[in-house]
């Protein structure tokens, strides 16, 4: 693999701490941050992994049910199931709207 010139900027304390451990360990500091690039990358995998994975589960939903119905169906039958401590109340003297969210939701439910 080629390799590209990085220019890298940080703060003295950890260029002269990189520089004593390049003595130390008798080892270029291009090879130390080269080795740090690649460790942090490879710890970075398995989240991305994850993501991917989610992302992948959330698109094999969609596709059983592009509309959302059932998910609808689920949200509608928890809110008329479930009690809301909520409900009902007033907040600051009035019904308050939290959001254009809420708003929707009122819509479906006929609220």
């Amino acid at each position: 693999m080629a390799r590209v010139a990085f220019t890298l900027r940080i703060d003295e304390e950890e260029r002269a701490a990189l520089e004593n451990l390049s003595k130390v360990e008798r080892r270029p500091v291009n090879q130390l941050l080269n080795e740090a690039v690649r460790n942090f990358l490879l710890r970075r995998r398995p989240k991305e992994r994850s993501l991917e994975a989610n992302l992948e589960r959330l698109r094999a939903y969609r596709e059983r049910d592009p509309q959302f119905r059932r998910a609808r169906k689920a949200f509608v039958e928890a809110e008329a199931s479930m009690d809301d401590p909520l409900e009902g109340q007033l907040v600051n003297g009035r019904v308050e709207s939290i959001g254009p969210a809420q708003n929707k939701i009122r819509e479906i439910l006929g609220a």
